[in-house]
């Protein structure tokens, strides 16, 4: 292990960074967000349309909204919703309890950006110069050019582009007071409540100002840029964190404990839009949309909305900085691509000293890690404690199994003289040819555990366990082949069944024997989408799997609606079949009756099951399991592994 640079060393790294990411502020993304809410009503920009047009969600209805044409953004107060047309050279309002349009703005010579509305009023930024623009509201008096801005409750705040600060105007004495607040800071990026406003400096610091009345300044303690994705309600706060999109919130008074969720707390989200009293996400595994809260009636619910983009639709050349989001051309159908988000990338944070005698801590999700954090006082000694009244009962276990194991050898073999056993089984390779033949053929011998797993890996990891080179020997099979090595799939080859089909005993025609699993085309198969899925999802796995406990996937088969997968056969059939055999029952010395083989036949099933746990990449414990809460799951070979 290569050992840690001296503390020296690491300063003069962070200072470095520091230095670089204070004199070059990273680019900021537009506050244009494609999700809107009101105190009533919830909108989204659909994707996967040639038009982003607008859908909204109102007394347990979906609503498409008109005119029927491209949207850049949406942004919606408490009484009013507005959108801006792909472009930026035109604006419209809807009132949300009737959504009928009306045209507020229109000029191709002056194009807005950075749309925002309050409660009941409404900014842009005009492209041209960066100056903003505000209708039922007054504009700033003084020609103030703005890199991003944000309305409140009868207040707009903006961060200027020249010296990165905090300027606020309006009707309401919240906005002077909040400008005063934030002072010289140097602004990142700023969101507006009713009556407060957070955002984040230049060094990462998510910082809130104005009212705090409950608690909605009171900011969890945080490292640089642990935030982003700030949402504000009339009385909390919350936001993104950047390293595994879970929301938390703040504030809130009395009812903060409804704006946390359990059911959430494993839920990434893309972007968040808060109502006065509520919040809204939309999720990151499919975009849509969650509300949760004490404001929203029915307290936590998916809405019916369909898949909303991340972001703005935009022409190529506008993501040059931080690249573009994942499958952006076909949410977009075509009319455009969608620029990932700067906050992850930019700036570089700083580097946390390792800490040699820390194990990390496992991710919360699979797409972003936690940094790792330091034990609590007292928590070595617990885990040492911990440590030694497990070691203290497991070596008791261990000495009672060992007992008890001799005293059923001796049952056996000397106190019980019934039955005579001239074998005793061992663990180790060599004795296995021995054993066997000593009972008489028996047709089970030591054997592996090999535990089928039909479910889709969501990843591949690099290595010899699961090698590309190992999905280059699957075969393809016709229908033909199949059925000749089978009899023409003859019900007396018929073994058993699978996760979509029926499996037979088969004998190709280079003399492999092999067990092959047709998909059902029956009553109980007539979706053909679920056959195929089961079919796609055990092909994708099986074929990239190497290891000595788990099946292997010898071909495939697919002609019309023909689904076919071909496996190695386990000629000693199913552990089930084995351990419930009438005559392994009543031969108190088979071998499957030793405590030895037991254990050895119990290792080997978890050695598969840790494989698949830790090293092939699954996630998804409904699915890794399924196959085992069935007998025919685990099977035995014929031959020690």
């Amino acid at each position: 292990m290569t050992p840690p640079p001296p503390l020296s060393s690491a300063a003069t790294i962070i200072t470095f960074l520091t230095i670089i990411a204070a004199t070059s502020p990273p680019p900021l993304r537009s506050t244009s967000s494609t999700l809107a809410v009101t105190s009533s009503t919830v909108c989204v920009i659909v994707a996967g349309q040639p038009t982003q047009t607008i859908q909204c969600y109102k007394n347990s209805h979906t609503l498409p909204i008109s005119p029927n044409i491209s949207f850049r953004s949406i942004s919606a107060g408490a009484d009013l919703l507005c959108g801006l047309i792909s472009g930026g050279f035109s604006f419209l309002c809807w009132d949300p309890q009737n959504l009928l349009p009306k045209r507020i703005y229109y000029s191709y010579s002056n194009r807005l950006t950075d749309l925002t509305v309050g409660n009941s009023h409404v900014c842009a930024i005009q492209a041209n110069n960066g100056e903003a623009l505000c209708w039922r509201f007054p504009s700033p008096e003084v020609a103030w050019k703005f890199r991003t801005i944000t309305s409140g409750g009868g207040f707009s705040c903006g961060i200027l582009t020249n010296n990165s600060r905090v300027v606020c105007w309006g009707e309401s004495e919240i906005g002077d007071e909040i400008q005063r607040e934030f002072g010289n800071l140097t602004m990142w990026s700023i969101v507006a409540g009713v009556s407060h406003a957070c955002g984040l400096t230049q060094t990462g610091i998510l910082i809130c100002k104005g009212s705090n009345s409950s608690g909605q300044l009171d900011v969890p303690s945080h490292l640089p840029f642990e935030f982003e994705g700030i949402a504000m309600g009339s009385n909390h706060s919350c936001a993104i964190q950047s390293k595994n999109g879970l929301v938390l919130c703040w504030g809130g008074g009395s009812r903060r404990s409804e704006f946390v969720r359990d059911e959430l707390k494993y839920e990434s989200f893309e972007a968040i839009e808060a109502g006065l009293d509520f919040i809204c996400g939309l999720t990151t595994k499919n975009l849509s949309v969650i509300c949760w809260g004490p404001g929203w009636s029915n307290g936590l619910s998916l809405l019916p909305l369909p898949m909303a983009i991340p972001g703005p639709c935009v022409q190529s050349s506008s993501c040059s900085i931080c690249g573009v989001y994942p499958n952006s051309d076909s949410l977009c159908a075509g009319s455009g691509i969608i620029c990932k988000s700067c906050n992850a990338e930019l700036p570089i944070p700083a580097i946390i000293l390792p800490r040699p005698l820390q194990p990390p801590k496992p991710p919360l999700s699979p797409l972003r890690v936690l940094p790792p954090l330091s034990p609590p006082p007292g928590a070595k000694k617990r885990l040492f404690l911990a440590f030694g009244v497990v070691g203290f009962i497991g070596g008791f276990i261990g000495i009672c199994s060992v007992v008890y194991c001799l005293w059923k050898s001796g049952v056996c073999g000397l106190f019980q003289n019934k039955i005579h056993c001239s074998v005793q089984p061992t663990i180790g390779r060599a004795n296995v040819g021995t054993s066997m033949a000593a009972n008489g053929g028996s047709n089970v011998r030591l054997a592996s555990l090999k535990c089928q797993n039909s479910r889709t890996l969501r990843r591949q990891r690099s290595g010899t366990s699961t090698s590309s080179k190992q999905a280059d020997r699957v075969e393809k099979f016709s229908l033909t082949e199949l059925g000749v090595a089978t009899n023409n799939f003859s019900p007396e080859n018929k073994i058993g069944r699978g996760s979509f089909g029926t499996v037979y005993r088969g004998e190709l025609a280079d003399g492999r024997k092999v067990a092959i699993k047709r998909g059902e085309i029956g009553a109980r198969m007539k979706k053909l989408r679920e056959k195929e899925t089961a079919f796609d999802s055990e092909l994708a796995l099986l074929s990239r799997l190497h290891h000595k406990h788990l099946v292997e996937l010898v071909g495939f088969c697919q002609e019309t609606d023909e689904r076919l997968l071909v496996y190695e056969h386990m000629s000693n059939g199913s552990l089930h079949d084995n351990l419930h055999n009438t005559n392994n029952i009543e031969n108190r010395c088979s071998v499957l009756n030793s405590w030895r083989m037991r254990i050895k036949i119990a290792l080997d099933a978890a050695r598969g099951i840790d494989y698949l746990h830790n090293y092939a990449g699954a996630t998804d414990n409904s699915q890794r399991h399924q196959v085992l809460k069935h007998p025919p799951g685990c099977e035995l070979d014929s031959q020690s592994v």
